[in-house]
């Protein structure tokens, strides 16, 4: 169990009575106070991942801005410490737009994505003089054009490009190549600047890439790099287009188990600021202004979903299962994508493995499984099952399957905790149906 302690919030330590401890917070004191299923958030490791961001690629590039991917979880309390540690943020709906004007978040420090912005969502975005719209379409620029016009607007934008690159990570995280839902396609991508640069109403100030999620190697961020610094100065030669702002997305994979390390975000930092250096240098480029965008990199390894075991069920000879009190409905990442995630027993930290046991939830799918065959102590009903590596993804993508009360969430520091999201209630879940 200890040797997994490295995987948890950063100032994780286990008790005198085998507990796990976050944030100074005895987790079994929080699941007696709060109940389980409970996501725990540790401030500390919050900002630090912030100001890692920060440091690393601020001491290796001369203007850099890192904006916070909120779909990896939107919540006022969390964005109200991502602008007080400098950073900006990244939304794609009204919805995150709505939790971020919630939080008094600046909006002129808000980039706004999405494949399929409706009409209402661009005129909100245009109406709160939102920093950056990211355009991803001819559509979208055809909305924005009538939008600007109606309301005497000067918009920023940046294009979306899809450079064509393989991240060589999960299909369903892949996002910069030809065959993508996003952006601008490779053969569309000329098009797309010269009607942008005729759109009055719009000023772009650059152009934007992401490639995918969970990426393990620099490589394909130096490649998309390449290529789109490339475009930029054909596009400069032919329209006249500035590169001021270059975004580069994010996705840098993070570490969820013991066997799979990831890369620490200064090998990023030190080759994607190497890679815009040498090839605005070579294309005779001003140095645009870096835009990084990292979401699961600051908030995953910072939260961890706490559970009740319930029923323990040894199949002989085949497997043992230990279900929990959540499962697919509050973590779907697992069934999803795949991914795999590393537990540890909050009440007994200290006990030894005894045997494999598959942890798995209470919903009613048979791909309701958070973690295959791991090796445990053995489990009984009762105990606490800590999973680390939960801070990303797993709240919103939470749902009400099987009428599923979505998990409460606590904010921890220094031996304190602060409930930021209530437990859902039956009202919660039946207050749009209509009898």
């Amino acid at each position: 169990m200890l040797k997994r302690i490295p995987l948890f919030p950063l100032n994780t330590i286990v008790n005198d009575q085998g507990h796990l401890v976050i944030g100074g917070c005895d987790t079994t004191a929080l699941a007696a106070e709060f109940g389980t299923p409970l996501y725990i958030y540790d401030e500390s490791t919050l900002r630090a991942k912030c100001r890692e961001f920060r440091e690393e690629f601020g001491k290796r590039y001369p203007d850099v801005q890192i904006i916070y991917a909120s779909k990896a979880y939107s919540n006022a309390a969390l964005l109200r410490l991502v602008n007080e540690e400098g950073l900006g943020l990244d939304v794609v709906s009204e919805g995150e737009i709505g939790i971020a004007e919630s939080a008094k978040f600046p909006m002129k420090n808000v980039y706004f994505h999405g494949n399929n912005k409706s009409p209402r969502e661009l005129e909100i975005a245009l109406r709160q003089h939102i920093g950056r719209i990211v355009v991803d379409n001819f559509h979208e620029l055809e909305l924005l054009e009538e939008l600007t016009a109606e309301l005497c607007i000067k918009q920023d934008i940046l294009l979306r490009i899809t450079p064509g690159v393989d991240p060589h990570t999960h299909q369903f995280t892949s996002t910069g190549s030809l065959d993508s839902k996003f952006g601008f396609p490779l053969p569309l991508k000329e098009q797309a600047v010269a009607k942008a640069l005729k759109v009055r109403g719009l000023n772009v100030v650059g152009l934007h890439f992401h490639i995918g999620s969970l990426i393990f190697e620099p490589e394909p961020y130096v490649e998309s790099v390449k290529f789109v610094i490339n475009f930029a100065a054909e596009m400069h030669k032919k329209y006249g287009l500035e590169l001021k702002e270059l975004d580069t997305g994010g996705g840098f994979a993070v570490q969820y188990t013991l066997d799979q390390p990831a890369l620490p975000f200064a090998a990023f930092a030190e080759q994607i600021t190497t890679a815009i250096n040498t090839e605005c240098k070579r294309h005779g480029l001003t140095l645009p202004k870096l835009i990084i965008e990292p979401g699961r990199e600051i908030v995953a390894q910072a939260g961890v979903a706490l559970y009740t075991i319930g029923t323990v069920k040894e199949i002989p000879g085949v497997r043992t299962y230990a279900a929990v009190d959540g499962g697919m409905g509050d973590n779907v990442c697992p069934a999803l994508y795949g991914e795999k995630m590393e537990a540890g027993l909050a009440n007994r930290m200290r006990a030894r493995d005894a045997g494999k046991v598959t942890i798995c939830g209470k919903f009613c799918e048979s791909g309701d499984i958070l973690i295959r065959d791991t090796v445990m102590p053995k489990i009984v009903a009762g105990d606490l099952l800590a999973i680390a590596v939960s801070g990303a993804y797993s709240i919103p993508e939470s749902m009400n399957y099987n009428a599923f009360y979505k998990p409460a969430v606590v904010m921890v520091k220094n031996g304190q905790a602060q409930l930021i999201r209530r437990r859902e209630t039956l009202a919660d879940i039946t207050r749009c149906d209509i009898n």
